[in-house]
C-alpha cells in the first residue's frame, strides 16, 4: 500500500518539474532569440572583448550569455528527464527506477551548473525582469529536482527492502 503513495508522490513531483523545465526552456529560448536578432545591430559598434561571444545580449550583464545557454540546455534535458521519468516511475520496477534516478542526477547537475551562473549574474548586478524570472525558476527547480531525486531513491530503497513485491 505504501508503494502507491510513493509512486503518486514521485509522479506529482516529476509533473511539477516538467512544467518548471518547460517554462525555463521557453524563457531561455526567448532570450537567445532576442539576443540573436539584436546582435547584428548592437554588437557591430562594440570593442573586441564584447564581440568574442557569438551572441550579444543587450540586456543583463557579462554572465547573461552563460546563464541563458546553460539554462536552455538544463531546461531541455530536464524536460526530457521528467517526461521519461514519469514513464519509468509508472512502471514501478527497480530497473526503471534506477534509470529514472540516473537521468535525474544528470538533470540536477546541469540545473545546478546553470543556477551557479545565475547566482553569479545576480551577484554582478543589473538584469531585466525576464532574466530575474529565469533565475528564480532555476533556483526553484534545483530544489524540486533534488526532492524528486531523493524520493526516487526512496522508492528504490522500498523496492529493494521488500524484494520487488510491493
Amino acid at each position: 500500500m505504501a508503494s502507491r503513495a510513493g509512486n503518486s508522490t514521485i509522479i506529482s513531483l516529476l509533473l511539477i518539474n516538467l512544467v518548471l523545465y518547460l517554462i525555463i526552456t521557453i524563457i531561455a529560448s526567448w532570450a537567445i532569440n532576442h539576443g540573436i536578432e539584436d546582435t547584428h545591430k548592437k554588437a557591430s559598434g562594440l570593442r573586441l572583448p564584447a564581440r568574442l561571444f557569438p551572441i550579444y545580449y543587450p540586456f543583463g550583464n557579462m554572465a547573461t550569455g552563460y546563464v541563458v545557454i546553460l539554462s536552455l540546455l538544463a531546461g531541455v534535458v530536464g524536460f526530457t528527464t521528467s517526461a521519461t521519468g514519469i514513464n519509468n516511475v509508472a512502471q514501478w520496477k527497480a530497473s526503471n527506477l534506477y534509470a529514472a534516478s540516473a537521468s535525474a542526477l544528470i538533470s540536477w547537475s546541469l540545473t545546478l551548473l546553470a543556477m551557479g551562473f545565475a547566482c553569479k549574474e545576480i551577484d554582478i548586478g543589473w538584469s531585466s525582469s525576464n532574466l530575474r524570472a529565469l533565475e528564480v525558476f532555476l533556483i526553484i527547480v534545483s530544489g524540486t529536482q533534488l526532492v524528486s531525486m531523493v524520493t526516487i531513491h526512496a522508492g528504490i530503497e522500498e523496492l529493494s527492502r521488500y524484494g520487488g513485491r510491493v
